[in-house]
Parts: C-alpha cells; sequence; structure tokens
C-alpha cells in the first residue's frame, strides 16, 4: 500500500480525493487503463499555463522568442525528472505487480511523466490555484535560474542551420525497440553537408536532443 500521508508531506500538499493522488503514481504497466497517462496530459498542459505566466512577470520586457527558450528549459522533462527525484517520487511509484521496490531504478522519464501527472491531479483535485502553488514552490530555484539562459541542443543545432544554411535540419526516426514501460528510439539528424548522425534515447525528443548534440560536437559547433 501506498503510504498516502508520507506522500502528501513530501508533496506540501493535502488531497481532497485520494484516488487522484494514486493514479498519478500508477503506469500503465500495472493498471493499463486507470495509470497517470491522461493526468500527465493535463499537468503538462497547466505546468506550461504557469511557467508562462511567471516568467511574463519576471521579464516584463523580454521578447517572444527569450520567453519561449526559458520556458523551454523550465517544462521539460529532464526539468520534471530533477524536481520528481527531490520528492522522492521514484519510492512511490506502483510499476508491473505493485510498487517499486527500492533497489530497482526507475527510468527518469516515469519519474518525469509522474511530476507532470501529480501536477494534473493538484489540478484537478483542487483547481488552479493549488496547483499554481505547487508549481511556483517546487520550481522556484529554476524560476531564479531562469535569467541565465541555456540553450538546448536541439535549438541550437536549427539556429546554426538557419544562419548558415537557411534550412531546418533533418530528423529521421529510425527504430522504436523495447518494452512499452521502457521504450529505446533510436533518431538520425543531419544538416546541409554533414552527414547522418545517429543517437538513441528514452523518448523520441530525448534521441533528438541527444542525436543533435551529437552532431554539434562533431561539428564542432
Amino acid at each position: 500500500m501506498i503510504n498516502i500521508n508520507q506522500i502528501e508531506k513530501k508533496l506540501k500538499f493535502k488531497f481532497l480525493d485520494k484516488k487522484l493522488l494514486k493514479t498519478a503514481l500508477t503506469h500503465k504497466s500495472h493498471n493499463s487503463k486507470n495509470n497517470y497517462e491522461k493526468l500527465e496530459f493535463v499537468g503538462d498542459r497547466v505546468l506550461g499555463l504557469v511557467i508562462a505566466n511567471k516568467l511574463l512577470e519576471l521579464y516584463p520586457n523580454e521578447k517572444e522568442g527569450s520567453l519561449d527558450k526559458k520556458l523551454a528549459n523550465l517544462v521539460n522533462k529532464k526539468t520534471c525528472f530533477q524536481i520528481g527525484k527531490k520528492i522522492d517520487i521514484d519510492k512511490y511509484i506502483i510499476i508491473g505487480n505493485g510498487i517499486n521496490p527500492k533497489e530497482k531504478k526507475i527510468e527518469p522519464k516515469i519519474i518525469a511523466d509522474c511530476c507532470e501527472a501529480l501536477i494534473g491531479a493538484i489540478y484537478l483535485d483542487q483547481g488552479l490555484k493549488a496547483a499554481n502553488s505547487f508549481i511556483l514552490f517546487f520550481w522556484r530555484n529554476d524560476l531564479k535560474l531562469s535569467n541565465k539562459l541555456i540553450i538546448d541542443s536541439k535549438t541550437k543545432l536549427q539556429e546554426y542551420s538557419l544562419k548558415i544554411f537557411k534550412k531546418l535540419p533533418q530528423y529521421k526516426l529510425i527504430e522504436n525497440t523495447g518494452p512499452r514501460h521502457k521504450p529505446i528510439f533510436k533518431v538520425a539528424v543531419k544538416i546541409t553537408k554533414s552527414d547522418f548522425v545517429i543517437s538513441t534515447g528514452q523518448s523520441k525528443k530525448d534521441a533528438e536532443q541527444n542525436a543533435a548534440k551529437l552532431l554539434l560536437n562533431k561539428l564542432k559547433i
């Protein structure tokens, strides 16, 4: 059984509907119908809205392009994974036949997905104000650092390709293998006058980022 009180203390939030909390922590390998996927869908949109609104408040004079890059750095799977680890979400995720044993490593993507699902659950349980408070509390350090713009590899490669060749990078999904709860995506990328470079990731987006980084390193950009 999940220790509801323990989780709520870590989240600093009391659920009115405890079923929402349990669903937000349930992977499809445990329950193909009642799992976190729909809550993740909602949470992703709520997270984007809250962070976008906060960025407008913090940087009223910045252009849309700069705000968009800051937003991308704050709402991606990597950041959600880091937040999820801080909250110890991985200790409570229900996967396979039951709660994941501590000695078994949970995939970063699943932790990130559950983090977004929890936001969705909080929103459905007590509305946008509650979700806003949760997000701004756990994202506070990342928001403080948002003035230091970090451009991800995919964006950097795109900007370089557009500037030099006036064309977007070309991405190609080669294959998707592995079990449903632990997929492996293989993606290739190239720009004008370069060969295809191949990399992998636990999602298509991760694989594209890894491939872009590999190509940037190869081109010494």
